[in-house]
C-alpha cells in the first residue's frame, strides 16, 4: 500500500504497460529480463524502467535482471487484476458502443456490465447486444450490479453533470473521455483520456525521432 501512495502518476500509467509485455514474455517461455532487453520491447527507455521499478521496492539485482514471473505478480497485485471490476458505460454513441464491443477483451476481469444514455430512442432497448439504461437509473443500477468503476463518453458540455451523477452514485473511479477537466470530491479519481493531445504527442514523437 505504501508504495502505491508514493507512485507518481507517470509511473502509474506505465505499470499496465509493463504487465502487458511481461504477460507476452511469460507466453513465450522468458522467465529473465534485463532492463536493457525490456526497454528494446516496450520503448520505454530502461533509465525511466529502473527509476519505475525502484518505486516498488528490490525487483531485481544488478548484473541479473528482473524475473518475469515475480513482476507479474507484483505489478499484478498493485493493479488488482486478480479481481473482477464491474464497469458502468455512460455514453453509448460511436465511441461508447466501439468500448463495449470491444469490451477489455485482452484483460477479462474488466467487465462493462451496464450501458446507459439520456438518447429516448436508445433508452429501455437492446443495442448491439446492450440493454441501454437511462441515466437517471445509474444509482439503482449501479447498486444492483455492484458496479465500481464507470466511464464517461460524454462531451465535455456534459461531463460535469454526468460526472456529479456518477458520484451520486457512490463511484469513486471513473475514465472521462472529454478533456475538459471536472470538480469531483478528494476521494474521487478521474483519469482523463484526451485523443487530440494524446495524437499530438505521438506526432511530436515521431518527428522527433526521425530527426
Amino acid at each position: 500500500m505504501e508504495a502505491k501512495k508514493k507512485l507518481p502518476k507517470a509511473t502509474a500509467k506505465r505499470l499496465p504497460v509493463y504487465l502487458r509485455y511481461l504477460n507476452v514474455l511469460q507466453d513465450s517461455g522468458v522467465t529473465r529480463i534485463k532492463s536493457k532487453g525490456f526497454a528494446e520491447i516496450t520503448q520505454i527507455p530502461s533509465a525511466t524502467i529502473r527509476r519505475d521499478f525502484s518505486y516498488l521496492g528490490e525487483l531485481g539485482r544488478s548484473g541479473y535482471g528482473y524475473d518475469v514471473p515475480y513482476l507479474i505478480e507484483v505489478f499484478s497485485n498493485l493493479l488488482d487484476v486478480q479481481e473482477e471490476k464491474r464497469i458502468a458505460l455512460i455514453g453509448f454513441g460511436n465511441l461508447g458502443k466501439a468500448l463495449a464491443k470491444n469490451n477489455f477483451r485482452r484483460n477479462v476481469n474488466l467487465n462493462i456490465v451496464a450501458v446507459f444514455d439520456n438518447n429516448p430512442e436508445l433508452i429501455h432497448q437492446e443495442v448491439e447486444g446492450f440493454y441501454v439504461y437511462s441515466i437517471d437509473e445509474l444509482a439503482q443500477v449501479v447498486l444492483q450490479e455492484n458496479i465500481t468503476v464507470a466511464i464517461t463518453t460524454v462531451p465535455s458540455k456534459f461531463s460535469q453533470e454526468v460526472v456529479n451523477q456518477i458520484v451520486d452514485a457512490n463511484i469513486t473511479a471513473i475514465l472521462s473521455f472529454a478533456p475538459d477537466r471536472v470538480n469531483v470530491p478528494k476521494d474521487v479519481t478521474v483519469q482523463y483520456i484526451d485523443l487530440t493531445t494524446e495524437l499530438q504527442t505521438l506526432i511530436f514523437f515521431d518527428r522527433e525521432y526521425k530527426k
